[in-house]
Formats: structure tokens, sequence, C-alpha cells
């Protein structure tokens, strides 16, 4: 196991002088490279200030100009900013907010709709929203049951929707998506116009509408929210990995106004009770409000767009090779699936890869048979080039023709 001492743009280091282009952005976190300037030296500077506080009853000067800002980019309706430390923790809350919300306001709605394949996360409120399968096996018994929409996969998208519309005429008290693309499911790719239909299928029934942006969010998709490009307003919006660029951990959830103030009120039962120590941490905060200065200050739509660009390229030099299927791209992130007999989540293929790509100075991290390509933005032609590379070998390894 490599053992990195530092990392710098799209490179890690390792102590024995190897190093590998992190084609993953360490499980989608680090979107502007690692160890950027202007996020590390707020963290410095915060840290000199002020380390940690207690966020109950408190507050601080970076947390206050983060969320101002969340709201100021984010839709006019989504108005309240909820801080906790992952993107697990972040759907939790959404949960959490949803449910209390009709509670409160005294409507006996309880049942939360997923769609197929998703995955939320690995607390117990998120493996329940999420797929079910070999790992989450074990820990059923404390899942809660929810309704699945089946993948509007190509051709059967109206099925999906009228599954849907079907389970909201049951009342359900919320609607969990990853918006367009489904990350570890398999990295499935749905178009933008069924997620507008799904949102507006929610809103004629009076259904919560959550979208879990943790992965799609701060530009993966090619805008800077997965929903921006349907034109979807959330009730409720998850953001996490790339808040702080993907330097430290700090996850927001976003409400619209009715369902912060259905618990608001001077009966302290209706309190939403949900706290963590490190709700809203300062230094975090400040590497988040550093993040949103890249955006402002820097071309990083441009960065996204040329990186988006050249992933389409070299996607499409695999788009007839027999050995591999379904190759596909939703902004900066490109995917294709191997064809190999065993192809489910648990396959010998996936070790087999990871460890080949590390010889070849790649990180790369299958989904069993699946295999993506999720860099920072910073990342150079050559570097792309080499990690491209690196997959077009890694096919030969496999044998067959790829003609």
């Amino acid at each position: 196991m490599p053992l990195i001492s530092h990392a710098k743009d799209a490179k890690l280091y390792a102590t024995d002088g190897n190093s590998w282009i992190d084609a993953i952005s360490s499980w989608w976190v680090t979107t502007h490279g690692h160890a950027h300037p202007r996020i590390m030296a707020a963290i410095r500077d915060q840290s000199e200030k002020l380390d940690q506080l207690i966020f109950a009853g408190w507050t601080h000067e970076p947390a206050e100009t983060l969320a101002a800002e969340l709201v100021r980019i984010t839709p006019a309706p989504l108005t309240r900013v909820f801080f906790s430390d992952s993107g697990s923790t972040s759907v939790e809350v959404a949960l959490k907010m949803a449910l209390g919300y009709w509670f409160n306001i005294g409507e006996a709605r309880s049942r939360i709709l997923v769609l197929e394949h998703s995955y939320h996360g690995d607390t117990i409120g998120t493996m329940s929203v999420g797929e079910r399968g070999v790992y989450n096996r074990a820990w059923q018994p404390l899942l809660f049951d929810v309704d699945t929409i089946p993948f509007p996969h190509e051709g059967l998208e109206q099925t999906t929707l009228d599954a849907l519309e079907a389970a909201c005429l049951q009342k359900p008290a919320a609607f969990i998506v990853e918006p367009l693309i489904l990350g570890a499911g398999g990295m499935l790719i749905y178009p933008a116009w069924v997620l507008a239909e799904m949102r507006a299928i929610c809103a004629r029934h009076g259904v919560l509408f959550i979208a879990d942006e943790v992965m799609t969010g701060w530009g993966r998709t090619g805008t800077r929210f997965a929903c921006d490009s349907a034109g979807v307003i959330p009730d409720i919006v998850c953001l996490s990995k790339g808040l702080t660029g993907g330097a430290l951990p700090l996850a927001v959830t976003l409400c619209i106004e009715p369902i912060f103030a259905a618990h608001l009120s001077t009966d302290r039962a209706k309190t939403f009770y949900h706290s963590s120590s490190y709700t809203a941490n300062p230094i975090a905060c400040a590497a988040a409000n550093a993040n949103l200065e890249i955006w402002r200050d820097e071309p990083v739509q441009q960065r996204i767009d040329a990186l988006a660009d050249a992933q389409a390229a070299h996607l499409s030099l695999l788009s007839h090779d027999r050995r591999v299927q379904n190759p596909r791209r939703l902004g900066t992130i490109a995917a294709l699936d191997i064809v190999v007999a065993d192809s489910g989540y648990l396959s010998n293929l996936a070790p087999r890869l990871i460890a080949f790509y590390r010889d070849r100075g790649v990180l790369l991290r299958p989904l069993g048979n699946t295999l993506y390509v999720m860099p920072p933005y910073c990342t150079t032609p050559d570097e792309l080039a080499q990690v491209w590379d690196a997959i077009g070998a890694s096919l030969d390894i496999l044998g067959g023709s790829p003609g």
C-alpha cells in the first residue's frame, strides 16, 4: 500500500519517490487540485484564529459568510442552511427535515421514495434509501422500508415517470435522487428532461423533492450543480465533497422556507434535533469560503468545459472497441463497462485493474466492471492522456480484439 507524503494539483507523491495521477479526485472530492494555494492559505489563516466552536447557540464569521454565499448562489427558494460534516450526514439531515416537516404540520406522511441503484451514504438512514446488496446485507435488520422507482434506462423513461406518478398518489413524504448520474450505482446517466419531469410530478402531488448533490455538485456534471442543467429547484439539496474543494470534510443541507418554518416554534418539541461536535467547523468553513472565491475569481467553468471536451475525445477512441460497452460521459465524468463474465460489484476484475493502473502511475478504482475517470479540473492534457493510455493497455491484458 503506497504511503503518500504529499500531493499537488492532480498528482499524489509517495515517500519512495513514486507518483500517481489522481484520476478519481480521491473519491470525487478534489475539484481544483490538491493543495490549492488559496484554500491552503485560508486554512492556515483560520487555524491561527479559531479552530473549533460549539455551533449550538454560538456562531462565527466563516460559517455566517459561507451560509450567506450558499444562499446567494443557489435558487431563491433555498433560503436555509444546515451544517454537518459529511455527505452521509447531509442526507440524514435531509431525511429528518422531510419527516419532521410532515410531523410538525400534522400530516401522517412517512414513506420515502428512492431511485433504483442509488447510493446516498453508509449511515443507517442513508443505507436505507440506497440500493440493497452485499455491501449492506449484514445491517438489513436495521434498515427501514422504502418504495423504489425503476431507473430511467434509455427507452424506459416513461415507465419510471409512470411509476413515480403512481407512488406519489400514495402521499409519501419525499423522493430522493442523485440528479442526472448515479455514482456508486455504476455511473448510470439519465437525461435532464427526466429529472425535470420527476421534479414536476413531485410538485404536483406535494411530495418533497430531495436532490443529493454530494457527488454531482461543484461542476462534476458540467454545471455548478446538476439540477442547474435541468432547471430544477429541489425542496432540499445536499452538498459536500467539493464544498471545500476537497480539502476538509464539511457538508450542508439547504431547504426551502416552509420546512424551516415547520420546525420554528416556541414549542421545543418541534425543535430540529440534530447536531454534531464538528458542525460548521471554522477551519472547514474557511476552506469552503476559499473554494467559493475560486469559483468567483478564476475561470473554473472554462477548466470544466475543457476537461469535459478532452474526456469526450479520449472516450470516443474506445467507442467502437468490442471489449467495452456503453461508453458514456456527463460533464467531466467519463465511464465505460468492460465486457467480462465476472461483472458484479465484488468482481475479481476490479482489484486486478487497480493494481495494474497503480503500476502505471494512475489512481483508478473501478466499480465492479464499470471503469470511470473523474479527475480534478486542473488535470493537464498529458496527464489525462496517461490515464487513458493506461486504460487502453488494461483492455489489452484482458484479451480479445478491439475491432
